[in-house]
């Protein structure tokens, strides 16, 4: 492809090509962008115009590295290419590294849309990639296919799973969606969860703007599980063309002996069915082989493995990206961030 122009673009622009792309993925959106900007990130989409149209773009975040070595640029699920076209690849790649250099990034890094396979891996690297010293976004996924009708969905799950999604509904669980109103609620769920099983969560302000920006644009629901009214979990599902994702899942101390959070993962698939979606990405599970991961969940709960036991449940496909890759653009202090993340993870506790 020839005749590329790199220009900028208006978010409205940006979002009316993430969605025609046949890869658009929920964090190249500009309300994802809009979203990291408010804590800490700063944004800027690079779009590749033939013919007055994108064909192809970025969406890049930025953050200052410590001890004053710089940015370092981060695209979370992109760029937005065909990857089979090379001279659209190059011309994106060259438009961000001179939007990336321009604002004194280090590096790039890219978490592309792409499965793992030795295809992809010599792809990158002959376009001037290296493995980078740590992912962002999870590698490995379990994706549910939610193009059947619903029995057969449900047929498809682990019939434990099936049991526990129809033993909730049994045992009087009922899943709303949830109001602006019903945030507070969320939020106490949120940190009851990460207090119990040891896992960072976001603060309440970062779930907040994550429903006012996605919510009203119908890119996301907030659903609630109660129980004679008493708020007992919730999840908050995000949806774009003919994917969905589920990011975020609470749930509280009771009740729990009743299964609501299989009821609401059910619930979460139906509405994203009603939006014509046909992939439901439970997002993350641990990075290990199908063998292994089916060996060892009943016997570990460290890290993501008692995710693992709940989301394998469902039936998805187990799915692994290529990971992140580096693109360099200062040799020099691009060895002294790997350097300075190496030592960090020596200083960490076992």
């Amino acid at each position: 492809m020839s005749n590329l122009d790199a220009v900028s673009v208006t978010p409205e622009r940006w979002d009316q090509f993430v969605q025609s792309h046949v890869n658009a993925h929920i964090l190249q959106t500009s309300l994802w962008g809009d979203l990291k900007a408010r804590f800490g990130w700063e944004v800027e989409r690079i779009g590749l115009s033939a013919h007055g149209s994108l064909v192809a773009g970025a969406q890049i975040l930025y953050r200052r590295l410590p001890a004053g070595i710089g940015r370092l640029a981060y695209i979370p699920r992109g760029p937005l290419v065909d990857w089979q076209a090379p001279s659209q690849t190059r011309a994106t790649l060259e438009a961000v590294e001179r939007a990336a250099r321009a604002r004194g990034a280090i590096a790039i890094t890219f978490e592309p849309e792409l499965c793992d396979n030795p295809a992809h891996s010599k792809l990158l690297q002959g376009l001037g990639f290296r493995s980078a010293p740590l992912t962002v976004q999870p590698r490995r996924t379990l994706i549910v296919d939610i193009t059947p009708d619903e029995d057969t969905i449900l047929a498809g799950m682990k019939s434990k799973t099936r049991y526990n999604v129809r033993l909730a509904a049994r045992k009087g669980v009922t899943v709303r969606t949830a109001e602006a109103a019903d945030l507070a609620t969320f939020n106490a769920l949120m940190a009851t969860t990460g207090e119990r099983d040891a896992f960072g969560v976001h603060t309440p302000e970062y779930y907040q703007l994550a429903y006012e920006l996605f919510v009203p644009r119908g890119w996301a629901r907030l659903l609630l599980a109660e129980i004679e009214g008493e708020a007992v979990a919730a999840v908050m599902i995000f949806a774009i063309r003919d994917r969905s994702w589920y990011f975020y899942g609470a749930s509280g101390d009771a009740h729990r002996e009743k299964m609501p959070t299989y009821l609401l993962q059910w619930e979460g698939m139906r509405w994203a069915r009603s939006l014509g979606c046909t992939s439901y990405d439970l997002w993350g599970v641990p990075d290990a082989d199908e063998a292994t991961l089916e060996g060892e969940f009943s016997g570990r709960s460290d890290g993501l493995w008692g995710v693992y036991r709940f989301k394998r449940g469902f039936g998805g496909t187990l799915v692994r990206t290529v990971g992140a890759w580096d693109h360099v653009c200062s040799p020099l202090r691009y060895g002294l961030y790997r350097a300075l993340m190496a030592a960090r993870r020596q200083a960490r506790p076992a």
